[in-house]
């Protein structure tokens, strides 16, 4: 292609600049002339429409008239492509199959060139003069009738004639010059109000295809930078089949011979030889050429067998900017009810801000149809639990509507949808060793969200889960491997949760458990026991949550009838602590099937807030103070355990049965329950008391009279005082001298 012509000073005095097509080849009065013998048109009233409804609110972003136009050049090419598969003769005019673009910053022009397949004048008619008559349709429909049905013969979608109406959000005049292989080259001409076709007086200059070019408006200035049209092509068409050019100077660095001033002669007047190289200087020239923008390969339309893993490592980089390698990446084609390709992927490591912008649309997963960008932020393309995963989709099937900026049918999104988690979840499944442990690592938490937000693809998420153990001191364990070690009569899944390993351990909870042979899941993460109580169920094992009621050991009938004799025997003590030693403080007060070493523990119901779930919910940041629901669950009273095999509860149950009223009594069972309140994860409300009944029991164990006050702090005089001159006397001293 040439470039464009500028034209000079002088003009035509009845030719008003305004109204001039900048047509290069072409005078003003030659356009004049050729203009007088167009035939002039009227857009269909739909299309007026249409272009207000485009100019005013349609397009959100002028710039995408830039990937409108660069979408229908790949569909021209996409056109003469096929037709050249069954009439090979139809690249006889031009076997170069690209798409250029210029811009012309002086004559605020800009051209965007294809050899496509072009238009003859009733296509220009019908295209650009009508709504949805791009002939794409009529295309396809001749061509599925053919003998030739093929995969790409289905691979034309789109909609040339509405597309090309956002050129006038940038344009005040689009002038449409085209060549077809059926018809002569034509010239298109509107400034948005009528149009006008016209034969093109300079014959074939295009040999086939169809330039498009744009008379800018001044506030459109910015679209002829070289620098912007790269980046817009760059962000929405840098995967188009064909390869983009654009018009670019270049500074380069030369060596420019030096010329001498004059030729040295010698005496009989002959040109002395050189006796050495010519000297030369470094400038900077500065060229123009064509140069390919174009250049990262859509490398999810080939087969994944065909792609080495550095190509999808550079790939991931290129559209995530990340500079580290990608964890892991699955590669498919979809098919069925929506058909699309799609690389995703797994960062190697989690955002900073991931949980603050939680919920929020992320732009991680880019929407391509046909290789063009249509957005990155779709909220809906996957669940929240799953933003972190970066990567592409390109579908063949997706309808748009004319703005290309939202999509028509969100029943086929959905279906992207429900397949993308599927894959997603199918790649975390199989990573393994290290690899799966990296992952877990920075992504444990989103998968935890996801067995709470995501019910059907919960069973999924549940198999991904790893917990501490009472197992392995070391690693985590899947819940699939728990329930392999479960013993034989095991019903549930045992679970305890603290704030770190070392409190779950020396909890009271699990003493008798694990010294009984059933393994625990230590839950240390704020959000594991939401998780754990989000699944009803796995692998058709409940789960038990140890600090609360329920618990069952499955003992031999020795050991059941020996405590039932142990409740039995206690009876006193259980009754006693429920209406007069910790009256008003408990539901009630039971023996302890779960207590080894511990004297006391303060269990919750079924239905009740654990110590460390109160803790979660008292420390969030958001939560009401006066929140009915919260002080329904924190107010609950819970149940007083006791261990029958304790010293501290044995001489308990025998002064009870002494003296019901003996007051050492009440405070042994008051002190006994706030330390079980503490030992189980649960906050006290009376904390000055507590620390006062402590301060006793110091007392006691050293011998130090409960009635002993604490000392006086002794009166220490002035150091000034115990002189003989007060510190006024001395000042009064010091006047008396300064006035002498």
């Amino acid at each position: 292609m040439r470039e464009t012509s500028r034209e000079s000073g002088h003009r035509e005095p009845q030719v008003s600049e305004e109204n001039v097509i900048k047509i290069e080849g072409l005078s003003a009065e030659q356009v004049k002339e050729m203009r007088a013998k167009a035939e002039q048109h009227e857009f269909q009233a739909e299309v007026n429409r249409m272009m207000k409804l485009i100019i005013n609110s349609l397009y959100r972003n002028k710039e995408i008239f830039l990937r409108e136009l660069i979408s229908n050049a790949a569909d021209a090419l996409d056109k003469i492509r096929l037709t050249s598969l069954t009439d090979p003769s139809a690249l006889q005019t031009n076997d170069d199959l690209s798409i250029r673009i210029k811009a012309d910053r002086e004559n605020r022009l800009l051209h965007i060139t294809d050899s496509g397949i072009g238009m003859t004048k009733d296509e220009l008619m019908s295209n650009l003069g009508t709504i949805a008559r791009s002939g794409t349709a009529e295309f396809l429909s001749k061509l599925m009738e053919s003998s030739t049905s093929t995969e790409m013969q289905q691979d034309l979608i789109g909609q040339f004639g509405v597309g090309f109406y956002s050129a006038f959000l940038v344009a005040d005049r689009v002038v449409v010059t085209t060549k077809s292989n059926d018809d002569e080259q034509y010239i298109w001409e509107s400034d948005s109000g009528s149009f006008s076709i016209m034969k093109d007086p300079r014959g074939n200059t295009l040999k086939r295809g169809t330039q498009i070019t744009l008379h800018m408006k001044e506030e459109a200035n910015d679209f002829l930078e070289p620098d912007t049209l790269k980046n817009l092509v760059e962000k929405y068409s840098q995967f188009i089949n064909f390869n983009i050019y654009l018009w670019q100077s270049k500074t380069e660095t030369v060596d420019e011979p030096i010329e001498l001033e004059a030729e040295k002669t010698g005496e009989d007047g002959a040109v002395e030889e050189e006796k050495e190289d010519k000297k030369t200087k470094k400038v900077e020239k500065t060229t123009w050429d064509w140069d390919r923008v174009n250049n990262v390969k859509p490398i999810w339309m080939r087969k994944p067998s065909q792609v080495e893993p550095e190509e999808y490592d550079e790939f991931y980089k290129s559209i995530t900017k990340d500079i580290e390698k990608p964890l892991a990446h699955v590669h498919f084609t979809a098919e069925g009810e929506v058909s699309f390709r799609s690389i995703l992927y797994v960062p190697k490591r989690s955002p900073n801000d991931m949980f603050q912008n939680y919920g929020k649309v992320i732009e991680n997963i880019k929407l391509y149809v046909r290789r063009v960008f249509i957005t990155d932020d779709f909220a809906d393309m996957l669940p929240k639990y799953l933003a972190f995963i970066r990567g592409i989709v390109d579908s063949d099937d997706l309808p748009l509507n004319v703005s290309r900026e939202n999509l028509q049918q969100h029943k086929l999104l959905k279906v992207i949808k429900k397949k993308l988690v599927r894959k997603v979840l199918d790649m975390l499944k199989k990573l393994e060793g290290t690899q799966f442990d990296d992952f877990w690592s920075e992504f444990s938490t989103n998968i935890k969200l996801g067995v709470m937000e995501d019910p059907s693809n919960r069973i999924r998420l549940a198999k991904l889960l790893r917990f501490a153990s009472s197992a392995d001191k070391e690693k985590l364990t899947s819940l699939t491997d728990y329930v392999q070690r479960m013993k034989e009569k095991q019903g549930k899944i045992y679970y305890m949760a603290g704030t770190s390993r070392k409190e779950v351990e020396n909890s009271p909870f699990v003493e008798r458990l694990i010294a009984k042979g059933y393994e625990v899941l230590y839950l240390t993460e704020a959000v594991d026991e939401y998780c754990v109580q989000a699944m009803p169920e796995f692998e058709g094992k409940k789960f038990q949550n140890v600090a609360k009621e329920g618990v069952s050991i499955d003992d031999s009938e020795t050991d059941k009838e020996a405590f039932q004799a142990l409740e039995k025997e206690f009876e006193p003590l259980t009754t006693w602590l429920k209406e007069t030693g910790l009256k008003g403080l408990i539901e009630k007060a039971v023996v302890s099937q779960r207590l080894v070493k511990s004297p006391s523990a303060l269990v919750a119901s079924i239905y009740g807030w654990s110590g460390n779930m109160e803790r979660i919910m008292k420390s969030q940041a958001y939560a009401k103070s006066k929140d009915p629901t919260q002080d329904f669950y924190a107010n609950q009273k819970k149940t007083f355990e006791i261990n029958p095999r304790h010293p501290v509860v044995k001489e308990l149950m025998r002064r009870v049965i002494a003296d019901k009223k003996d007051q050492k009594a009440k405070d042994t069972a008051l002190l006994l329950f706030e330390t079980a309140t503490l030992r189980s994860g649960y906050s006290l409300q009376d904390q000055v008391g507590f620390a006062e009944r402590i301060e006793s029991v110091l007392r006691q164990s050293l011998d130090v009279d409960p009635d002993a006050e604490v000392e006086a702090e002794p009166v220490i005089e002035d150091r000034q005082d115990s002189k003989g001159t007060s510190a006024e006397e001395g000042t009064q001293v010091e006047e008396e001298h300064s006035e002498l």
